[in-house]
């Protein structure tokens, strides 16, 4: 009586807000904020935002391949009505997830790690099943019912939450969710293995997906603690539970016994054929790093950040930081609008009126304003070296700041970076192509640390070529087996 009352309760409240709806996987009641109507206009929306932030692979065959698969999977599902957008983002981030409405996202990152047709689908079924279970509605709907303010983009793309993206409509919050959560993400699994199974691949290949990601997990771990950093750990599918997990290998296995094919399709080489020249690592679109170097070809310049130092590089930033830690540069671009120089450029358009050691000075021919102001850092409010490179009608900003007060202690550090902005030579040209994935057969004498030997990959290449082909943590090639290089 008493759980009766407390669902009228529920219920009522909805009706106020937006209501009980019927789940389409299992047919109950859910409690949601938001109707069918809302929740298909958040995905229109938040698609635009999505993709301009991360960029759509320039790669139309691919771009269909994956939209082949995933809609296969999409009209054995338990909203076969909608229409599902499946798109391959341009980043080198090992990541999917999915928004409310049927828009799915697949990175070339994560593509560059699979390696059947099967597991693509695995990843893909997975999303499906977040949004044929309405999960981001359902989240979001609980917050609001308990008046906590959450971001509306982290809640609804779980897996971008705590990378310090904006969020999807710019609004505010006093905390960020970081998934779905175990029940959720195993639901995905369970409706993700039975849309595999009703359309012909083996269920088993989301266990292998699992495995993939795993890898990747421990190999980032590891990596992290050599560098003295955190790892930068997969947020997304699968991160809830590992591959021996009883009850996920329940429900797959189930789905396998009621809905699978005698025959399940794996689809290896064909995978294998659409990924073979994928692009590996850094875009050249958005500037590739080479060491200690970054390369930005359509923009036609080059930059050397401090020996040591490690280099991110993000759709609207580079980033750059010491192992220590205790220093940031952030280099960033922007249009010029005005006629003026680049110490007044910095005075009205940065706000920074108050600039100490000002001047200005010309570097490889471009005119260059410097000083020494305050800005908002990863820090705090703290003084901060600023360079503004002007580069025809485009500003490059450096903005370089150090944990501690003593600003010293890196400023020439910072100076020097903005000193080897140059453009690119012909040497430079070929490095700024960056890096794509090559198939190739193996050997009866090839082994992985031979070729990593060969690799262009200049950091850990034997752990990358690994990961890669499915070998990690010590396995070999077998002869005629397929593999992706890099070249």
């Amino acid at each position: 009586m008493l759980i009766r009352l407390v669902s009228l309760v529920v219920c009522g409240l909805g009706i106020v807000l937006s209501g009980c709806a019927t789940n389409p996987v299992t047919g109950k009641s859910n409690f949601v904020m938001l109707s069918e109507e809302q929740e298909l206009k958040i995905g229109r929306e938040a698609d635009d935002d999505v993709k301009k932030r991360f960029g759509v692979y320039d790669d139309k065959e691919l771009n269909d391949y994956v939209q082949r698969v995933g809609q296969r999977l999409a009209e054995q599902s338990h909203r076969p009505g909608l229409i599902y957008r499946f798109t391959v983002l341009d980043t080198p981030d090992v990541n999917a997830f999915a928004l409310p409405g049927g828009y799915i996202y697949i990175t070339r990152g994560l593509m560059a790690y699979l390696n059947s047709e099967a597991e693509l689908a695995g990843v893909l079924g997975h999303e499906i099943g977040h949004v044929t279970a309405r999960h981001g509605v359902r989240q979001y709907s609980a917050a609001q019912a308990a008046g906590i303010g959450y971001t509306i983009g982290t809640i609804l793309v779980p897996e971008l939450a705590g990378q310090g993206a904006r969020s999807l409509f710019s609004v505010l919050s006093t905390s960020l969710l970081s998934g779905y959560g175990r029940k959720h993400e195993l639901e995905s699994d369970r409706l993700g293995a039975q849309y595999l199974a009703r359309s012909g691949y083996d269920p088993q290949a989301m266990l292998e997906v699992i495995g993939v990601l795993k890898n990747q997990e421990v190999a980032a771990k590891e990596i992290a603690e050599k560098e003295g950093r955190e790892a930068n750990t997969y947020h997304g599918v699968f991160s809830t539970h590992p591959d021996n997990d009883q009850r996920l290998q329940e429900v797959i296995a189930e789905a396998g016994k009621v809905e699978a094919s005698d025959s399940p399709y794996q689809g290896r080489q064909e995978y294998i054929d659409q990924i073979d020249g994928l692009v590996f690592g850094d875009s050249p679109s958005q500037g590739v790093r080479r060491g200690r170097y970054f390369y930005h070809q359509e923009l036609d310049f080059k930059l050397a950040f401090p020996e040591g130092w490690r280099t991110n590089n993000l759709p609207d930033r580079v980033d750059s930081s010491p192992r220590e830690n205790d220093a940031i540069l952030q280099v960033t671009m922007t249009d010029r609008n005005r006629q003026v120089s680049p110490l007044v450029f910095i005075s009205k358009r940065l706000k920074q009126s108050k600039l100490q050691q000002a001047r200005e000075m010309t570097i490889n021919g471009f005119k260059v304003g410097t000083g020494v102001g305050k800005m908002t850092t990863p820090f705090g409010y703290k003084a901060t070296r600023i360079i503004v490179l002007y580069d025809g009608d485009r500003a490059f900003m450096f903005f370089g700041a150090t944990k501690g007060t003593d600003l010293s202690k890196y400023d020439d550090d910072f100076l020097a970076t903005a000193r080897s902005f140059d453009r690119l030579s012909e040497e430079d040209r070929g490095y700024a192509k960056g890096l794509r994935i090559s198939v190739v057969k193996a050997s009866s004498s090839d082994n992985i640390e031979a070729l990593a030997k060969r690799s262009p990959l200049n950091k850990y290449p034997e752990v990358q070529l690994r990961l890669l082909n499915d070998l990690y943590p010590s396995g070999e090639p077998k002869p005629a087996q397929l593999l992706k290089m890099i070249e």
